[in-house]
């Protein structure tokens, strides 16, 4: 393990600190320090010459601080002449992004894609992104790893068999039925219906829920409001229980509010994205790590192994 070396950003140390001890490696030294302007300023305090280099950096909020500090640090691993250089982004910010919606907007998931290859990322390693074809606006090699092994072992060890997984939204039905499958579980879908622009309604359940326990499956939460609109129109179909689980725990604006007054009995998340105090004090919500995961995924892409039975 000499020619490796594993760096962290400020999005997520704790997660970082996670990913090195299962990897039993210490952290890369580096300051992150800021001009009087606000401009980042980075210092790399390991010799990189010739070694590969993983960053460890998921470009949650402050999204776009995040990002630069990710996008300097790659910068500085290349001018350091580093062999290689990846990036290790847990939650891959501006996914949603992957599409034009509208006429005049941006593709912003494809630029940022281009920004990281710029920079000088030789391979990005990221979890349960927004849209799996985001793996192709990379003209770099990606590796699409997903929570399912953590979340999945989770609801085995909580739930009995008479168990419907449900998807919150239309978008989301392959990654519920791929749930429902591992878990020898029902499966149903919530039709939503967007009434204005960030406001969800759901109308009504496709599929059979009575006396049921429930787990609602998406890849995020931000600001809760389909997840608690689908919970309310799955106990509106007679559920014993609802619950919820996703990787990546946004949680911006009133979804912590949201949370605590819906029915949802707990939200079970990953540590891909830190929580904030308010969610942190928040009893329904409980965090599950995928260090073990990520730290997989780089020893694989270390040596060179496959990676393919992380992906499921």
């Amino acid at each position: 393990m000499d020619n490796f070396i594993v760096f962290s950003g400020n999005s997520n140390p704790v997660l970082s600190k996670k990913i090195c001890d299962y990897l039993n490696v210490p952290l890369g030294g580096d300051k992150v320090k800021r001009f009087s302007d606000g401009e980042i300023q980075i210092e790399i305090n390991e010799n990189v010459r010739a070694k590969e280099v993983f960053v460890i950096q998921s470009t949650c909020p402050p999204v776009n601080e995040n990002l630069v500090e990710l996008l300097l640090m790659i910068d500085a691993f290349k001018r350091s002449s580093a062999a290689k250089i990846t990036a290790v982004i847990p939650y891959y910010g501006y996914a949603r992004q992957d599409k034009k919606v509208a006429p005049r907007v941006p593709i912003s998931a494809k630029l940022v894609a281009d920004l990281l290859t710029v920079a000088g990322a030789g391979r990005v390693i990221t979890m349960d992104l927004h849209a799996g074809q985001i793996q192709g606006f990379f003209d770099i090699p990606v590796d699409n790893l997903f929570a399912a092994p953590v979340i999945i072992d989770y609801i085995r060890a909580n739930f009995n068999k008479d168990l419907v997984i449900v998807s919150p939204d239309a978008g989301g039905v392959e990654r519920a039925r791929a749930y429902a499958k591992r878990l020898n579980a029902g499966l149903a879908v919530v039709d939503k219906r967007r009434d204005a622009p960030n406001l969800a309604k759901a109308m009504f359940l496709v599929g059979d829920v009575v006396g049921k326990d429930v787990v609602i499956i998406d890849d995020m939460v931000d600001t809760a409001g389909t997840l608690t609109e689908a919970a309310e129109a799955i106990m509106r179909n007679g559920a014993n229980e609802v619950h919820a689980s996703c990787a990546h725990a946004v949680l911006s604006g009133p979804a912590i509010e949201r949370i605590e007054k819906s029915i949802l009995k707990t939200v079970v998340v990953t540590d891909t994205i830190p929580l904030k105090k308010n969610a942190q004090a928040c009893d329904k919500i409980k965090v599950l790590s995928i260090a073990m995961l990520v730290g997989e995924g780089i020893i694989r892409s270390f040596r060179g192994d496959s990676v393919t039975s992380l992906f499921v």
